[in-house]
Order: structure tokens, then sequence, then C-alpha cells
């Protein structure tokens, strides 16, 4: 393989230290004060008054300028085809939340409006999604079970649920939830805490995701096999649903299982044909519509209800709800549930925002998507909608299709408008094991987040044990408490990561100014006398300890023990003296004794530190990789000059970024004696200064190790 040619470069310049350098730049000492800084952002303009208004409420920038020739055909057919998608996602996942299905279909109607007004991404499609639906079905559930509503059936001489009283409480339940969670939303929007979701990194979300999934999946088997397990709440709740399905699997309904496996089977082999003649055809065939109608109509003409028992929809009203202010007295007690719904629903629509961002050329602002969420999700809940997010797949539809705005959105809101006011009684006949069919095969995406695992061990093994983490935290704690902990643990990592760092020694890479750790490269060479060391992390409370640790393992010296050694023969030289002090006294006439025993006494010292050939002339530590330092890495760098100072060792600093060299400067670092002349702009200056200095030493007959 022919050598690459690489073109010569020369640098001719002076050796920089830090204060070489903040001299040439002229470094400005001024800064702006608190009070300067309120003032700015409190003064207001023409045009800061536009941007803020045109921010604050984006549709009034883009609507104005829309262009019916480019984009109009393309939203239309998108926001007909997620229209179409809505109908049944919104019916199925209201069954996720435990609540009657044309909630489901308010909950797609108003926040897509309201998005569209304050939202910042021009294709994610708002609207019901199944994590934050089994969420909600988790607080609704929990604090309106069956247990509260059950009744004397006269008829049977049983006692039956009053389903009507049940689910009226568990959508007043829903509704405050979500009222709380788009406050919690439009609080952090305005505060500018938009960056809270670079917290949820991908492997937590995509683990987290896939956790709920399994959540969901449970959670639709009483529908799958027309049983009726006691819904379990609280941490391990997954595990004791699990065990009642599986011991009321003998009283399965056979016609719902039949209705099932035909659903699911049919389902996925015309998504198979969706995805096979996807080249082909302009719009991709409504598969969800299509079995909602199939199996309305089955159900209705082979009356499967009253014939094998097998659950139906019920009873859809006609018409929009009033609104409804959310009962105040049940905040307190879905307040976690409702942080939780914020934070996770903003994180999957932030993310998903800003890939479509990243690939169409425009910008999603992350605060004021807080805003439009939280907007969405608390005007939403005033109409008795449950919390809503981005769904992945209606946003793969709305950008397939050719919808380009959020005009698509707003007409498929228009499209379940149209369903709500005059068809919707006609799906009342669905059975509901079809929309937990529609809830499986829609799920399939998340279950093959699973391929994660193997590809995270090749490239990160720790983002590896953040997926597992997640998952099985998701799993047993549910999906709320999940969170907070897969936060939590991610988090700890983070600790983990700068607590144990990676400590190198730096060699030269040969005729250039590149230093690189000498383990990882066979050609880089250690500089005589100078031994050049680097952690990969900040250095900071939590590791400043084990920093000086590793300096001196590198070294090959304790120095510890070296400066023990050295009081113990200072502390012997100082007893000699007096001893020979007072025998001087004595002995008046003899002036050489003295003289003779200290220089006895000093050659044995310059004995003693010769003993240690491997301690370095000087050390540079690199702190390239640091990007602040507290109080602790402050304190620490002084005792590390001060200590290998003692020994004759010199100690410099180099590659510092200005906000360390400011947290020197007021960590009181720098004294009389120590300046920033001990600071150095690269590590090359550094070593072009030790050389100097060890070549000056040898030219003057100097021995001593400090220079």
């Amino acid at each position: 393989m022919a050598e690459r040619r690489r073109a010569g470069y020369s640098v001719n310049r002076k050796i920089l230290d830090e204060g070489a350098v903040d001299e040439m730049a002229e470094k400005s000492e001024s800064k702006t004060s608190l009070c300067e800084k309120v003032k700015q952002s409190l003064r207001c303009s023409g045009p800061r008054l536009k941007n803020c208004l045109l921010g604050s409420f984006p549709v009034a920038s883009w609507l104005p300028r829309y262009s019916i020739r480019d984009n109009a055909l393309g939203d239309l057919i998108s926001g007909i085809s997620v229209g179409i998608m809505q109908l049944p996602q919104g019916m199925a996942y209201a069954l996720l939340a435990s609540v009657p299905p044309v909630f489901g279909l308010f909950s797609s109607f108003y926040p897509v409006l309201i998005y569209f007004l304050f939202g910042t991404s021009k294709h994610i499609s708002i609207g019901t999604y199944a994590v934050m639906s089994v969420m909600i079905g988790g607080v609704t559930d929990r604090l309106a079970p069956d247990s509260n509503f059950m009744i004397w059936d006269n008829e049977t001489n049983s006692s039956i649920v009053d389903t009507i009283s049940r689910d009226a409480e568990r959508v007043r339940v829903a509704a405050a939830v979500t009222f709380l969670s788009g406050l919690f939303q439009i609080l952090l929007g305005l505060v500018q805490f938009g960056f809270v979701v670079t917290y949820l990194s991908e492997p937590l979300v995509r683990g987290y995701t896939t956790g709920a999934a399994i959540h969901v999946i449970v959670s639709q088997l009483k529908y799958t096999f027309g049983i009726s397990p006691v819904r379990h709440s609280g941490p391990l709740s997954l595990i004791y649903t699990v065990v009642e399905v599986c011991y009321l699997l003998p009283q399965t309904n056979i016609g719902t299982l039949v209705v099932s496996i035909v659903a699911i089977i049919g389902l996925i082999l015309t998504k198979e044909l969706n995805a096979y003649l996807s080249k082909k055809l302009p719009v991709p065939i409504p598969v969800e519509l299509l079995a909602v109608v199939v199996a309305t109509l089955v159900s209705w003409q082979v009356n499967l209800q009253d014939r094998y028992g097998v659950d139906v929809v019920g009873f859809i009203p006609s018409g929009l709800q009033p609104p409804i202010l959310p009962a105040a007295s049940l905040f307190g007690q879905v307040i976690g549930d409702a942080f939780a719904l914020a934070v996770v629903g903003y994180g999957i629509a932030i993310s998903l925002g800003r890939i479509f961002a990243l690939k169409y050329g425009y910008k999603v602002d992350s605060n004021q998507e807080l805003i439009a969420l939280g907007l969405s999700n608390s005007i939403g809940g005033i109409f008795q909608c449950f919390a809503i997010s981005c769904s992945m797949s209606r946003t793969m539809v709305q950008e397939s299709t050719g919808g380009k705005t959020q005009v698509g959105s707003s007409l498929s809101a228009v499209v379940i408008l149209f369903i709500v006011l005059w068809i919707g009684a006609l799906f009342e006949e669905l059975p509901k094991a079809v929309l937990a069919a529609i809830i499986f095969v829609n799920l399939h995406g998340m279950m093959k987040q699973f391929l994660d695992i193997p590809a995270l061990w090749r490239s990160n093994r720790i983002d590896m044990v953040i997926w597992m983490a997640t998952f099985i935290l998701t799993l047993l704690l549910n999906p709320d408490l999940g969170l907070a902990a897969a936060i939590a643990f991610s988090m700890l990592t983070v600790i983990f990561r700068t607590q144990l760092p990676k400590y190198s020694l730096l060699g030269q890479v040969p005729d250039t100014d590149i230093y690189r750790p000498l383990e990882d490269y066979s050609q880089v060479k250690k500089l005589p006398g100078i031994l050049i060391f680097r952690s990969s992390a900040t250095l900071y409370f939590a590791n400043a300890e084990m920093y000086q640790d590793a300096l001196g393992e590198k070294c090959g010296v304790d120095i510890t023990k070296i400066l023990s050694a050295k009081k113990k023969l200072e502390a012997k030289r100082k007893r000699h003296e007096k001893k020979n002090a007072k025998k001087a006294k004595k002995n008046a006439g003899d002036t050489e004794e003295p003289e003779r025993v200290e220089q006895e006494d000093i050659a044995v010292i310059e004995m003693d530190a010769e003993s240690n050939p491997s301690l370095p002339r000087a050390i540079i530590l690199d702190l390239s990789p640091v990007n602040f330092l507290d109080t602790v890495g402050v304190k620490t760098l002084r005792n590390i000059r001060r200590d290998y100072g003692e020994t004759g060792v010199e100690v410099l600093l180099a590659g510092c970024q200005t906000g360390v060299v400011d947290n020197l400067q007021t960590g009181g670092f720098f004294t009389d004696k120590v300046t920033k002349s001990c600071l150095f702009y690269t590590i090359h200056d550094a070593v072009l200064h030790c050389q100097s200095a060890m070549t000056q030493s040898q030219d003057k007959g100097i021995t001593a190790t400090h220079f």
C-alpha cells in the first residue's frame, strides 16, 4: 500500500504560557453583571416583540406563506390517510387507557388542532400513543377499580360491575391526570426547561418503550382470550397479571379467541402485502380501517355478542362532549403520574420531531414543543381527552404519503370530527378483540427494538446496560416508577464513568507536536525526564483522590513515602545540628567539627534522594479533557504541585480551557510564587519549556532537579 503524501508545514512562534496568551489576545476582565443581564432580558423592541409573538404562535409565521401548489395535494392525501388510521388506533388505545372507545376519538381531535396552532414540527402526527395510554390505564384502574363499582344483580343473584358509573369515574381520572400533565409541560416550557430531554438518551427511550410495549401486550390479553383478570397496580403488577391470566386460560371464550387469531393473521398478511406493494401504491392500504369495517360487519351479521359471548365496543355517543373543568380534588393523587406522563410524552415527541427536522432541514424549538404539547393536553383534559404524544406509525404514514406541513394533521382531525358526529355509532358492534389485535400488530416495531441489545453490545456496552436496566425496571416497577428509576440509573452510569476514567501517560509522535497514549500506539515515544499525564474525565470531588493515586502509580513512585522519608531526614538533620551546636559551645576551639558533621548529614540526604531514579524531572498534567474544576479539584492540583515540588519535580499544567483557568483563579491556585507561567497553551509548549530548562541546567552544570 503506497504511503500517503503529506504536505509539509512549519510553525514558528514563541513558547506560550497562559499569561503570554492573555497578554497577546488582550483578555477582557470585564464581565456583564447579573443586574445588567436581567435588564437586557427585559428590554422590549419592535423586532424582539414580533419574534416573541411568532415564536409563541408559530402557525402565524408559516401559514401565510403556505404554498397551495406545492403542498396542498400531499397534505390532503396524508391528512385523509392519517385520519383513517386515527379511527381504529384511537378506539384501541382508549381500551389501554381503560376508558370508552369514543374518548380515544376525542383525543385524536382536540389535541391535534391545538398542536397545529402552537407546534413547530411539520411532520409528527399528534394523537393517541400506546405507551401514554397504558400509563393512563394504570392510573384509572388504580383510582377507579372495578371493586368500587360492584352492584347486586337480582336476575343473576350475583354482583356485577356498574360499568356506566365506573367508566364515568375513569374518564374523570384520565382527564384530571391529562390536564395536570399539560400544566407541567407548559410550566417547564415557560422556564426554558426543554433541555430535560437530554437526560432521556436513545438507549433509555428505546428500552423504556420496549418495556412499556410488554405492559401494553399483557393488558390486552384479557380481550384476546375473553377473560376477566383482576387489574393489579404497583410494583410487580405485570408479573401478578401474567400469573392470573395463565390461571384463567381454561376459562377462555373460544369465540373471542377465534376472532383474535383471525384478526391478527389478517392484519399481518395485509401489512406484508402493503409493504410489498409500497412502491407501486400511491397511498398505503388502510389496513386497520379495513379490519375495523370487516369485523364490524361480520359481528353485526353473525351476532357474535349474543351467540358466542364476544365482547363488543358497545354504545358510542354521537357528537362532541361539552368542556368540563377537571376535578381538582384528584390532583394530589395523580401528581406523580402526571409528571411522568409530561416527561415521557415530550421525550418521545421531541425525539421524533428532531429526526424529521434534521431530514428536511428545519428547526424544532424544544421549549415551544413543551408549550404546544402542554396546551394540547391541558385543553384536551377539559374536553375529556387523555394524554397524547406522537405515534411513529402515523408519522411515517403522514410523511410517506406526501405530508409536508401540519395542515395534513389538521385535515386528519376533520376526518375524526366527521366520524364522531355522524358515523361513530356504526362501530358499536366492533369486537374489542379486533382492537386488541390492532394493538398487537402495531407493536411489532417496538418488539424489533430487542435487536438493539446485540448492536449495543458491539458498539457501547454501557449503553447496552442502560437499555437492559431500563427495560427490566419498566417491567418490574411499571412505566411511571420505571422511568424515574431508569433516569436515576442512567445518571449513576455517568457518575461512575467520571469516577472511573482512563488514566494515560502520553508520548510524542516522532517529529510532530502531537501526543498520544503510550499504551495505544507502538511508535509513540516517551520523552526522557518528562512525564505527561492525562485523565479522560473532568477533575472534581468524586474522583480527585483517584486522580492523585493514578498519577503516583503512573510515575512509579510513592510520593507520600518519599515526603515522609524526607521529613524524617530533615528532622534527623535538625537534631544533628542541635547536637553539634551544643558540642560547638563546649568545644569552642574546634570549628571544623560541626561543619564536617553537617556535610556528612547532607551527603546522606542526597544519596537517599538519588535512590529514586524513576522520579521524573518534570510532570505535565494535560487538562484538555477537563471542562470545569470545583474547589476540591483546584485543591488537588495545588497539593500535587506542592508535594512533587518538594521532591524537586516541576509540575506544569497544559491545555486549560478558559473556564478552567477562571476556576483556578477563583479557587486560590495562584499565589505570589505560583503564577500563570506554570500554565501552558498546549502540551508541546510545556514540553519545549521543560526541555529548554533541562538543557540550561546541564549547560551550567547544575545537578539539582528543580528548575
